[in-house]
């Protein structure tokens, strides 16, 4: 039987994870002692409908983040999704049909992205940056500086009513079962294991029998068709397909995926820690609104976690190596270099020689 050297509550409750839940009800129980509005229902309404594209967003973006690897062409594909879901409806289509189009396009969008960094071994940071650019053009290009508008009101209601009279929109529960099928994904399937195996070193994932490649390509198809999908839902709520449609929100989803204890190195993140690092910036966005703050500090509030969510883990990781080494009878070994994220070096998988920087060591701290 395997032994571990802390007892289970401490494994389950002292974790970035537990961290990020923590300083949730910290930021919640301040607000709603301090901003005047905060702790009426409607709050819980409005911060429900104004994560649900951001949580929808992180689910796959956890795990491609999980793999080592980045995808910044989400807002992008939001925003392409809209445009075509307003066209096709405002060409005849049904809404269905148009639904289904929009996030087959996404799904699209997403293979594309998936195709150059698995199989042609090019830098995620890279090509999703080109993407961002490519698939934003696109949707901007399509309509112009116009929009759609018109859709029928059971649509763009529903997208906003809800649950009877409680505060909770109806997209909860499509939440709550997105949440469900992607913590099974990654922490109940071998799917999920694989996803982590490649965060930890995709070299030897590979030589385990993962392959590496095609679990690459389908974390991006997913990342796009959800992406897509909330673009959908980002159209019914306002009511508007417009070309610059959730423009900038992927600083929101990598900031609230990072928070949520996800390493930015890849292998390690569980979805529970997301679903409260996305809620902790809904928290904190709300009660800046509440307060007159403008959109431009809040995105500088965002940006700041964004950055003490990555620094914070890595000083921390090197002062353990440094009270390790000072600890050991003989000094102790020396903390290994520290590498760049695996999506700015490329390679993925390549066992013809692809670049090496990235892999991880074992005794690399996350």
């Amino acid at each position: 039987m395997r032994t571990h050297a802390r007892p289970w509550w401490q494994r389950a409750l002292l974790t970035r994870e537990m961290l990020t839940f923590l300083i949730l009800v910290v930021a919640w129980v301040v607000a709603a002692s301090v901003v005047r509005g905060f702790d009426g229902p409607l709050t819980i309404t409005y911060l429900v409908l104004d994560v649900a594209p951001v949580l929808l967003i992180a689910l796959p973006m956890t795990l491609i983040i999980a793999t080592g690897e980045i995808d910044l062409s989400v807002a992008s594909v939001v925003g392409l999704s809209s445009v075509t879901f307003g066209l096709l409806y405002q060409a005849g289509l049904g809404l269905g049909v148009a639904v289904l189009a929009s996030v087959l396009l996404g799904a699209v969008c997403g293979a594309v992205n998936g195709a150059l960094v698995a199989y042609a071994g090019l830098p995620s940071l890279a090509v999703t940056i080109g993407s961002l650019a490519l698939y934003r053009g696109l949707a901007v290009g399509l309509l112009g500086t116009t929009a759609v508008t018109g859709f029928p009101e059971t649509w763009t209601d529903g997208a906003t009513a809800n649950l009877g009279e409680s505060p909770y929109p109806v997209i909860t529960l499509g939440l709550l079962l997105l949440v469900a099928v992607f913590a099974v994904l990654l922490h109940a399937t071998p799917f999920g294991r694989n996803v982590l195996d490649i965060g930890r070193s995709s070299e030897a994932a590979r030589f385990s029998g993962v392959d590496v490649k095609r679990t690459l390509l389908i974390l991006f198809v997913l990342s796009g068709a959800v992406s897509a999908l909330a673009g959908v839902y980002y159209t019914l709520r306002y009511g508007s397909a417009r070309g610059d449609n959730a423009t900038g929100l992927e600083l929101q989803v990598v900031a609230a995926v990072l928070l949520g204890g996800v390493s930015i190195f890849g292998g390690r993140g569980a979805i529970h820690g997301v679903v409260a690092g996305v809620l902790l910036i809904g928290v904190l966005g709300s009660a800046l609104r509440l307060e007159g703050v403008t959109v431009n500090v809040i995105n500088i509030v965002i940006g700041t976690a964004l950055v003490v969510s990555v620094v914070a883990p890595r000083i921390a990781g090197g002062l353990r190596v440094r009270r390790r080494s000072v600890a050991a009878p003989d000094g102790g070994s020396a903390a290994p270099p520290h590498e760049p994220p695996r999506f700015a070096a490329g390679a993925h998988g390549d066992p013809g020689g692809g670049s090496a920087v990235g892999q991880r060591t074992q005794g690399d701290e996350r």
